[in-house]
This record gives structure tokens, sequence and C-alpha cells, in this order.
């Protein structure tokens, strides 16, 4: 009678986590489907491969659609509490299978160029959007943790893609160092709270944080985790390794980097810092509007130095990284609707500007110099068009979608009295402006190096266009996003 007494609730608590599992569809049929792309793809060859990119992609649309249609409008905690479906999660979730699709279109043709067009690309490329998921959906420091490792090894072997190239290789190991040493902060922060709170379940940590917002213990173990939150993002002074990378690897890891993972990491601070320590916010917003004003400084400062325009887009994103911090630090309902637009719009610029430079690219070409963007226009006056939209809405000039995500957050700045902090932050606006227009004066007033056309297949040219189009549309009607963003947050 003991056991049976003592197997029974194993029993009903086994039965109601079956009965949770269609709470983590997407998860489970992303590990499915990436599990079936890299059996069937020993069986492929260098001819054959289409087949590996065409089942990656129809697994990011069937994912997009079967989220769609789950959408969760109420938020709903499962695992025992490690799991969260809520509207946030789904919305973000989402877009990071939008921006993996483009990804992989985008880069077909550059790694087919360079001999790498190999199944590891998207097998790791799923694998890491698998991560992504278990991030954006995670309520507990494990959950969190495990989907932030698949997310950093994915991306540590992408870099390392291209095994002939010395710089791509050292770039690898630069990554995995610092992503190592940044992990591991993460994970002693998380051991700090945990001794201190005595739980991993955010939901339990934020009631217990209430409780002691002066121990010394949690105040150390915030420190370390803003710190690990901070190297995922990219924030001065975590900062060191995203230029050497974004130059290193292969264009078509570049934007895979650029694009998707910063909407997760997006969701790992407000999992973190709000869900989980939202009762300590005075603490990490002094913390948080330190790495704002030092990214937004010295992001678009030095970005004006760069020649490279791989390195100067990671500058870029450096500064942009500090916008979205602002959004956040205001610890307000609005701001952090204003962050999260901010990430998805700036993913959707980071998209194009990347698709951009691997348009231009060919065998034996990088066109990863801003030389290489003079006379743009000459060659092809469409594209040209493109990336102007792309530069003038990273500058945040009207009507273009970046001025919007721009005037949300510093609308959510000022609406806590930090009109000195907004106003920083329009200055560094207009310091980084000068680099994206000069792209622009070289596309359009100066003479090309060549003069031949630039040939590009034509789905890579149909996204291309319809993403400059998205940029522009949402500039002009920028609620059709920020009404869904304000609806979940």
């Amino acid at each position: 009678m003991d056991f049976i007494a003592a197997y029974l609730p194993t029993a009903m608590s086994t039965d109601m986590t079956i009965a949770q599992l269609p709470l983590a569809l997407p998860e489970i049929i992303m590990l499915c489907m990436a599990s079936i792309v890299l059996i069937v793809d020993l069986f492929l060859n260098d001819k054959t491969r289409g087949g590996t990119y065409i089942l990656s992609q129809f697994t990011l649309v069937a994912l997009a659609i079967i989220t769609i249609m789950t959408f969760s409008k109420q938020d709903t905690i499962a695992f025992h509490g490690t799991f969260i479906r809520d509207g946030m999660g789904d919305l973000l979730k989402i877009f990071i299978y939008i921006a993996t699709f483009a990804v992989f279109l985008y880069s077909k043709s550059y790694l087919k160029a360079r001999d790498i067009y190999k199944g590891e690309y998207y097998v790791l490329g799923l694998f890491g959007v698998l991560g992504m998921m278990i991030m954006v959906s995670a309520q507990s420091f494990l959950t969190i943790y495990l989907g932030l490792e698949l997310l950093s090894l994915c991306m540590y072997a992408m870099v390392a893609l291209q095994r002939d190239s010395i710089i791509a290789s050292e770039s690898a190991m630069k990554y995995f160092v610092l992503g190592a040493i940044a992990s591991g902060m993460l994970l002693y922060g998380m051991s700090m709270i945990y001794g201190a709170t005595g739980s991993l379940e955010l939901s339990t940590i934020s009631a217990a944080v209430a409780e002691k917002q002066q121990n010394i213990i949690l105040i150390f173990g915030l420190v370390f985790i803003v710190v690990g939150v901070a190297f995922k993002l990219g924030a001065v002074p975590f900062h060191m390794w995203l230029p050497d990378v974004y130059q290193g690897s292969p264009t078509a890891v570049t934007i895979f980097i650029g694009s998707a993972p910063k909407i997760a990491a997006f969701a790992m601070m407000m999992r973190l810092l709000v869900d989980g320590l939202g009762a300590l916010h005075v603490q990490w917003q002094d913390m948080l509007m330190i790495m704002a004003i030092a990214s937004m400084a010295i992001g678009n400062v030095i970005a004006i130095a760069q020649t490279n325009l791989k390195r100067m887009l990671a500058y870029s994103t450096i500064s942009h990284v500090g916008f979205i911090m602002l959004g956040v630090l205001t610890a307000t309902k609005e701001g952090y609707a204003a962050s999260m637009f901010y990430t998805i719009t700036y993913t959707l610029m980071a998209l194009g500007a990347f698709g951009i430079i691997m348009l231009m690219s060919r065998m034996g070409f990088e066109s990863d110099k801003l030389d290489d963007l003079r006379g743009l226009n000459h060659r092809s006056p469409w594209f040209a068009f493109m990336m102007l939209i792309f530069m003038f809405s990273m500058a945040g000039v009207p009507p273009f979608v970046g001025f919007w995500a721009k005037l949300q957050v510093l609308k959510a700045v000022i609406s806590i009295d930090l009109v000195w902090l907004a106003l920083l932050a329009v200055i560094f606006s207009i310091i980084g402006a000068f680099y994206y227009l000069r792209i622009i004066k070289l596309m359009y007033f100066d003479t090309p190096k060549e003069t031949s056309g630039i040939e590009a297949a034509s789905d890579v040219r149909l996204l291309l266009s319809v993403n400059g189009i998205v940029v522009l549309g949402l500039g002009l009607y920028p609620q059709l996003i920020m009404g869904l963003i304000t609806s979940v947050i």
C-alpha cells in the first residue's frame, strides 16, 4: 500500500505531463524534422543537396503555419514550471521562422559558389532555431541555459564551416572561448540566484526576489546574469567577439548570427530580467543604462572608421543593441513593447542589408568592402533602391520603419522622465547616420568599379524585393506589427 501511495502522484504527474505535450508541439516537430534532415542528408550528394534545402524550408513554413493556428491567447505554464506558452513567445517564434527562411534562401547561391553547400549548414541552422525556440518559451533557469547552449554550439560550428579559411577558424575559436566564458558567468549567476531563492523556476524566483530585494547574494547573481545576457546581445563592454565573427565568418553564417538569434537574445533578457528578476529592476536598470549608452557611443563612432562592410554592420548592430536595452530598462509595458518592436524591425533590416552583400558576391569575390558598393545604381537601380531603404531605415529616417522603432523607444524613455537619456540616444543616432548616408553616396554618386549587371537567382531577387517593400510598408503602417506586439506583452 505504501508503494501504491508513493506511485500514484508520479503516475498522475506523468499523465499531466503527457497532456501538456501539445503546448510544445512546435519544439517537438522541429526536433523531429532536424533529425530527419540530418539523416536524409547522409544519402544525398552535391547534385541532390537541394533536397536538404527544400526539406529545411518546408519545416520552417510548416512550423509557422502550426504556430499561427495554435497561437496562444493566454499564458500557460507547463512541464513542472519549466516551459511557458504565451503570445509573446509565439509571435517571436513566428519571426524567428521568417528570418531563418530568408537566411536559407539568401545563402543558397552563396554556399554553392564557395563549395560549402552542405547539409551541415541547414542541420545546424535548424537545431539553432530549436535552441532559440526553447529560449523564447523558457520559464526556468535550466531551460534557458539548455536552449542557449544548443544555439551557441550550433553557431560556433557554423562560423568554422569554411574549413580552408584561416580567418573563419580564428573567428570560430575566439567566439567559442569568449562564449564559453560568458556562459560560465551566466551559469554562475543562476547558481547564486538559486542559492538565494531555492528554485530554478522564474515564477517562484520572482516571488522570492520580491521578498528579499536587499539580499547581497541576489545582487551578485544579477550582475553575472546581466553579463551573460549582454554578451549574447553584443552590448559594450562585452562586444569584442562581434566585429571579428561578423567579418571572419562566411556571409551566409554572418546573416544567420545577425538576425534570428537577436530575437532569441531579447526573449532571454525578458524572461530573466523581467519575468524572473523584475523586483530588482532598480538595480538592473542602472546596469542596462550604462551599457546602452556605451553601446550607442562606441558602436556608432567606431563604425565610421570601418572600410569593411560586414565589420561596419557589426558595430551598427552594437549601437542598435543599445536602443533595444533602452526600451527594456524603462521597466514599463510600453518600453518592453517598443524594445520588441525594435528587435523585430532590426532583424528585417539586417536580413536585407546582408542579403544585398550576398547578391553582389560571386565566386572568388566577397563584396564585403564599402568600395564594392560604388556605383551600384548604375549596375542595378532597383537593388540600389532596396539598399537605400535598408540604410535609411537603420539610420532612423522617416518614413521608414527604423524611424518608428527609434521613436517608440524614445517615447518610452521620456515617459519615465529620463529626457537626458533620450537626448543622448538622438545625438548618437545622428552620428550614426553618417556611415549609413556614406553608403548611399557611394551607390548613387560614385563611379562604379564594374559596369556589368548583377547576376542572381530569381528567388533571391524576389525575396530581397519583398524584404525592402516590407521595411518600407511597415514604415508607412507601423501599427500592423506594433498592435500585435502591444497585445501580447
